[in-house]
């Protein structure tokens, strides 16, 4: 299955114009969450915030398969 990653805030969307063929949708959920972790990594790096985005996981048919926040989980 073909899943794009968007990456949405309340104002904005950076749409993934490519995408990435996976097996099912645990495999995409799985590497949503390395590459959030990349960015906040980065983000850490350069000073930046992520506050309030999210990167939605999409289907071609544009529907949201699942949201996963960016901003850090606080324990």
């Amino acid at each position: 299955m073909r899943c794009y990653f968007h990456l949405v805030n309340e104002d904005e969307t950076v749409p993934d114009e490519v995408g990435v063929e996976v097996a099912d949708l645990a495999k995409a959920e799985e590497m949503a969450r390395r590459a959030i972790e990349d960015i906040r990594n980065a983000a850490l790096d350069l000073g930046a915030s992520w506050q309030g985005w999210r990167l939605d996981i999409v289907a071609p048919s544009g529907q949201i398969l699942a949201s996963i926040p960016l901003d850090p989980v606080v324990h």
